[in-house]
C-alpha cells in the first residue's frame, strides 16, 4: 500500500464500556488492513480507581503481552507514531459507553414536531429524558422554569421553529431555559444544545451564553415533514464529551491521546450501520443490534437514511432490572424449561444487576441469561420500530421489515458457548422475516471500526471484509399462517460440486442445510399457501445465490410472530427441539 492511499498503517482503538475496557490493534498484513488482537481489562471509571486511564492502560498492557509489541513508553505515555522497529502505533481513536445516562430536558415548540425531534436526538445517545417542555404543554412560564429546576438536567436539547418561521415562541422558551439555568448552582448548570430555527441561532447563543455553555447545530426539524438528526451529530459528540469529562477523571487525557477522536460508542456503531446501508439493497434495511451491560443500541439503515436508538435503561448487566418494568416475568419464563419459576428469574435478574460482569457458571444460568437476552433484544427492537418508520418493505406491519444483513454485537452473542445458541437467541428475539444474512461481530469490533474510520476509512472497509466477522448463515423465514405440520416452503439447493438437495419445510419447524464458509450454492425458494419470503409478494419465489456460513442455510418456519404453547410441558419439549435443531 502506498502512502497516497493510506496515511496511517497501525491504529489502536480504545473502547471504554460500562464493565470492560478493550484495546484493539489494527495493522497492515499482506497488503490489507486486519484486526491483530485485543486486550481487555475491567473499566475503572468508578471506585476504587475513579480514573478511566487505569483500565485503558491495563488493557493496553494485556495487548502488549499478546502481540509482543511495545505500545507504552517507560514514562507511561503512548508511543505514537509507530517506529521502524515495530513499536508504537500511528494513530489512536476511542469510544465510550461507560457512565450513567445523561439527564436530558427536551425543549421544543410543538409536542409532535420539534419536541419529538429533540427527544429522538437525545435517544440517539446515552441519555434519559427527565422532563419535556413545549409551548403547548399547558404550563405558564413560571411552571416551565420550575419543571426544569426540579429535573436538574445535565443537558438541555433545545429545538423548535422551522427555518424562516416565526421566532417569538422560541425566544419565550429560551427565556425559560436561561432563567432556570441561572437559578441552579453554577456547578450544576446544564450544557445547552440549540438545534432550532437556524436564522436566530446566534441570537439564542448570545442570550444563553452568559449563563450556560451553549453548543449549536443545524436545525433538526427545518421543515414540518423533514427531520435531520444526523446533522446534529458533531454537536452531540461535543456535548457528550463535555458532560462525560466533568463526570469522569482521566477522560480528557484519553481524548488527547486520540487527538480528539473520542466518540460515543453508539455513534460509532451507528456510523458503521449507516455505511453498510449505502452498500446493500435499498429495499431492505441493514440492521445492527449491540447488547451491552448497561445499554442496548439498535441501528437500521437503508440508502442514506439512518435510524438509531439507544436504550440506556436496558442491558444484560446493571440495567437488566429495568426490563421487568416493561414486561412481566412470565415473558422470560416462557423461554425456560418448566422447572424454572418466576422467583428463580427474579433472583437471577437481581444478581445480574448487582454483579454485571458475572458470567453464567452453570447450564441453568446460561438458559436464564439467554432467556433474559431474548426479551432484552425483543423489547429494544419492538420499541424502536414503534417510534421510527423504517423506509423499506415488510410482509406485515407487526413484524420486522425485510433486512439484509443483520449484525449482532455484544457479549450476549459473541461469548455464547456456540454459534448455534447465538443465532437462536437472535432468531427468537428479533424474529427476522424473509431472506437475510446474519453476521456475528465475534470480536466486538463494530464501534471500534466506526471511530477508526475517522482515521482511515479503508481500514474499516477491509476489516469488515475479513474473517474478524463471522457469517452465521443465511436465514429463510417465510411469513404466513398455517396449521402445524403444513408444508409452507420448497427448497432446491444446488451446490458448487454439482450435488443437489431438495427439502419440503413444514410450518412450525426450524431446520438447517449445511453450507460451509467459503462455499456457495444456488437456492430456488418456492413458498406455498401464499407464504411470503420477500421475493415479490405472497407466494412468489425465486433463485438466490447464497454464501456459506457457520450454520449454512437456516430455515425458520415457526411463524411470525412466534407463538409458544401455553402448556408448560409442551412448551419445554418444543424449546428443547429448537435448541437441538441447529446443531444437527
Amino acid at each position: 500500500m502506498t502512502s497516497s492511499i493510506v496515511a496511517t498503517d497501525s491504529v489502536l482503538t480504545l473502547d471504554i464500556g460500562s464493565t470492560k475496557t478493550r484495546a484493539a490493534l489494527f495493522d497492515v498484513v499482506g497488503g490489507f488492513y486486519r484486526f491483530i488482537a485485543a486486550g481487555t481489562a475491567t473499566t475503572t471509571v468508578g471506585p476504587p480507581y475513579n480514573d478511566a486511564r487505569e483500565g485503558v492502560v491495563q488493557a493496553i498492557h494485556q495487548l502488549q503481552e499478546t502481540t509482543g509489541r511495545t505500545l507504552i513508553a517507560s514514562d507511561g505515555s503512548l508511543l505514537t507514531p509507530a517506529t521502524p522497529d515495530g513499536s508504537g502505533v500511528d494513530a489512536v481513536a476511542a469510544t465510550l459507553s461507560a457512565g450513567p445516562p445523561i439527564r436530558v430536558v427536551a425543549v421544543g415548540l410543538l409536542d409532535d414536531v420539534s419536541l419529538q425531534s429533540a427527544v429522538r436526538l437525545a435517544q440517539s445517545t446515552y441519555s434519559t429524558i427527565v422532563e419535556k417542555v413545549s409551548m403547548n404543554d399547558g404550563r405558564q412560564q413560571a411552571r416551565r422554569i420550575d419543571a426544569i429546576l426540579h429535573a436538574r438536567p445535565e443537558w438541555i436539547i433545545f429545538a423548535g421553529g422551522l427555518d424562516g418561521g416565526a421566532t417569538h415562541s422560541i425566544h419565550t422558551l429560551a427565556e425559560a431555559v436561561g432563567l432556570a439555568s441561572y437559578l441552579l448552582p453554577r456547578n450544576d448548570r446544564p450544557v445547552v444544545l440549540y438545534a432550532g430555527n437556524s436564522e436566530i441561532r446566534q441570537e439564542i447563543k448570545e442570550t444563553l451564553a452568559p449563563v450556560v455553555d451553549v453548543y449549536t447545530a443545524p436545525n433538526i426539524r427545518p421543515l414540518l415533514q423533514e427531520e435531520r438528526l444526523l446533522a446534529a451529530g458533531p454537536a452531540v459528540r461535543k456535548v457528550f464529551k463535555a458532560v462525560r469529562a466533568a463526570q469522569m477523571f482521566g477522560l480528557t487525557e484519553i481524548d488527547a491521546w486520540s487527538e480528539g477522536r473520542l466518540l460515543p460508542a453508539a455513534t460509532a456503531f451507528g456510523r458503521m450501520i449507516h455505511f453498510l446501508g449505502r452498500l446493500y439493497d435499498p429495499n431492505k434495511a441493514v440492521l445492527g443490534i449491540d447488547v451491552g451491560s448497561a445499554s442496548v443500541t439498535v441501528a437500521a439503515a437503508s440508502g442514506g437514511h439512518l435510524i438509531q436508538r439507544v436504550f440506556s435503561d436496558l442491558g444484560m448487566g446493571e440495567s437488566v432490572e429495568a426490563l421487568l418494568n416493561a414486561i412481566p416475568p412470565e415473558r422470560i419464563t416462557r423461554w425456560l424449561p418448566d422447572t424454572f419459576d418466576e422467583e428463580r428469574v427474579l433472583n437471577f435478574v437481581a444478581n445480574k444487576a448487582a454483579f454485571p460482569a458475572s458470567v453464567p457458571a452453570s447450564a441453568e444460568e446460561l438458559l436464564l441469561e439467554q432467556a433474559v437476552g431474548r426479551e432484552v433484544v425483543a423489547a429494544a427492537v419492538r420499541q424502536t420500530l414503534k417510534e421510527h418508520t423504517v423506509e423499506t418493505g415488510r410482509a406485515r406491519p407487526d413484524i420486522l421489515p425485510w433486512t439484509e444483513p443483520i449484525l449482532l454485537s455484544g457479549a450476549l452473542f459473541s461469548r455464547s458457548p456456540s454459534v448455534a445458541q447465538a443465532l437462536l437467541v437472535a432468531l427468537d428475539g428479533l424474529q427476522p422475516a424473509g431472506v437475510t444474512t446474519v453476521v456475528l461481530d465475534q470480536n466486538e469490533l463494530l464501534p471500534s471500526l466506526g471511530v477508526a474510520a475517522e482515521v482511515n476509512p479503508l481500514l474499516a472497509v477491509q476489516v469488515l471484509e475479513s474473517h474478524a466477522f463471522l457469517n452465521l448463515g443465511t436465514v429463510i423465514a417465510p411469513v404466513g399462517s398455517a396449521r402445524q405440520g403444513t408444508p409452507v416452503l420448497r427448497l432446491n439447493v444446488q451446490f458448487e460440486d454439482g450435488r443437489t438437495t431438495q427439502a419440503e419445510i413444514k410450518f412450525g419447524t426450524l431446520a438447517r442445510i449445511p453450507l460451509p464458509s467459503g462455499k456457495s450454492a444456488q437456492v430456488h425458494v418456492q413458498p406455498l399457501h401464499r407464504f411470503d419470503v420477500g421475493l415479490g409478494g405472497p407466494g412468489r419465489g425465486g433463485r438466490l445465490q447464497v454464501a456459506g456460513g457457520a450454520l449454512g442455510i437456516v430455515i425458520d418456519a415457526r411463524g411470525r410472530p412466534l407463538q409458544l404453547p401455553k402448556d408448560a410441558t409442551q412448551r419445554s419439549r418444543l424449546l428443547e427441539r429448537w435448541r437441538t435443531a441447529l446443531t444437527r
